[in-house]
């Protein structure tokens, strides 16, 4: 088979660089050699026509509205599946069958809990400290407690880590939550499952008995799964870009939940539920449309658009039934929240403005309603989301480490500072 190239001519020159196919979606031009044929670098900012890896994992067709994750669309996943099925999947690339699945699920449930020193360095924190910043902190320091499985050359060493952030972020993700609100910790379950055990350490306490209850679990699990992983997004990359140095993988893991932190990657749904407070009424909606049709004021609608989804965000449509299902239960099925919601999406899906503009309900639309009515508040759900996100994290690192082509990263960059110039002695500075 011939292989393809792709030409580029400057001037006189020209250049041939081959073309990859990947098993799914656009060719992509290899243009590692770019600097060493022409003394050139593409600008991209943003990496936005950038592949800066190969990865087997995750898929998305932005214009299709399609999530794969090892081949498999979400929609099957989050209806048929559970969470800890979508760890075993993203780690090692199939379903588990019957026994891989009994064998893993009792391997991370009794990992779930973390040394018991952790508390105390957890308690060095101001009572108020933001609970993602104490996230950044507790995962960054689990290097410290779990040394002995940092050797990122060690295939067991690697697993053994996998493992450990899996299982112990619901413990450490409760603490940070418990320690904000001035409650005592509680420690995890075995006999319970992963998100139900989550869901104990959050809103137990030691003078009440505390029952999970089967609709909201599986709402919790199925956001779970449908944050588990979504290529190579901001902290994803940032996970990748902090493993490519050789860094253990809780330090890279912290990165990335640092990076999560930012209002335009992790925190969308919870700007996304202010805003509909904002909004306050359905009434009130039609200014504020007006409001973000108009170029000169700076106001925006959240959880609209996606940077990679150009179509209805497959994940926004099961994220609205899973809201119905909670508001239901909760006897919140009149919510204004909820009742605001559907009447912007309502307007968004038939509004000439927001369809020639692409403007769909993305998940983090809905997830911020369904979590705050579940009693989170709004700064646990980037926490949350970094929970789910973590064997994304660690299934993209394991690849990262495994992969024999890989190298530190180091973008380039268009430098447009002063040129070359002369220092001058301070006593002759004008």
């Amino acid at each position: 088979m011939t292989e393809k190239l792709a030409k580029l001519s400057i001037g006189n020159q020209a250049w041939e660089f081959p073309i990859r196919s990947g098993s799914i979606g656009p060719d992509v031009i290899d243009i590692s050699k770019l600097y060493g044929g022409t003394k050139m670098f593409t600008y991209d900012p943003g990496f936005t026509s950038t592949a800066a890896c190969e990865s087997k994992i995750t898929y998305i067709d932005g214009d299709e509205g399609m999530l794969l994750y090892r081949g498999y669309p979400i929609e099957q996943l989050a209806v048929h599946g559970d969470f800890l099925e979508t760890c075993y999947l993203l780690l090692y690339g199939e379903l588990p069958n019957p026994t891989e699945k009994s064998k893993f699920d009792h391997t991370v449930i009794r990992h779930t809990m973390v040394h018991e020193q952790m508390s105390r360095f957890l308690s060095g924190f101001r009572r108020d400290a933001h609970p993602m910043a104490v996230m950044v902190a507790l995962v960054g320091a689990m290097s410290a407690f779990y040394h002995d499985s940092l050797d990122i050359t060690d295939p067991h060493h690697r697993l053994v880590s996998s493992i450990r952030m899996i299982a112990k972020m619901p413990t450490m993700a409760s603490m940070a939550y418990k320690y904000s609100i001035g409650q005592p910790f509680v420690y995890p379950k075995n006999e319970l499952g992963y998100t139900a055990n989550f869901l104990r350490m959050c809103f137990s306490i030691p003078c009440e008995e505390y029952i999970v209850d089967p609709i909201l679990e599986r709402a919790l699990d199925r956001i779970f799964i449908l944050h588990a992983d979504h290529e190579q997004n901001a902290s994803t990359s940032t996970v990748r870009l902090a493993g490519s140095s050789g860094a253990n993988p809780f330090a890279c893991v912290a990165a990335g939940i640092a990076c999560l932190w930012g209002p335009a990657h992790g925190g969308a749904n919870e700007a996304a539920l202010a805003m509909l407070e904002e909004i306050g009424t359905p009434e009130r909606i039609p200014q504020y449309v007006a409001r973000a049709k108009d170029k000169n004021d700076p106001f925006r609608l959240m959880g609209f658009g996606h940077r990679v989804y150009k179509n209805y965000d497959p994940r926004a449509k099961l994220m609205q039934q899973t809201t119905h299902e909670v508001l239901k239960l909760l006897g919140h099925g009149d919510d204004p929240l909820l009742q605001v919601a559907l009447e912007l999406e309502r307007i968004a899906l038939h509004d000439e403005y927001f369809i020639e503009k692409k403007l769909y309900p993305n998940i983090d639309f809905y997830s911020g309603i369904t979590l705050k009515a579940m009693g989170f508040p709004t700064s646990m759900f980037t926490v949350l989301f970094a929970l789910a996100r973590t064997v994304g994290w660690i299934a993209q690192w394991k690849e990262m480490i495994e992969d024999p082509g890989q190298k530190i990263g180091r973008p380039r960059q268009l430098y447009t500072g002063a040129p070359k110039r002369e220092y001058i002695e301070l006593a002759n500075r004008a």
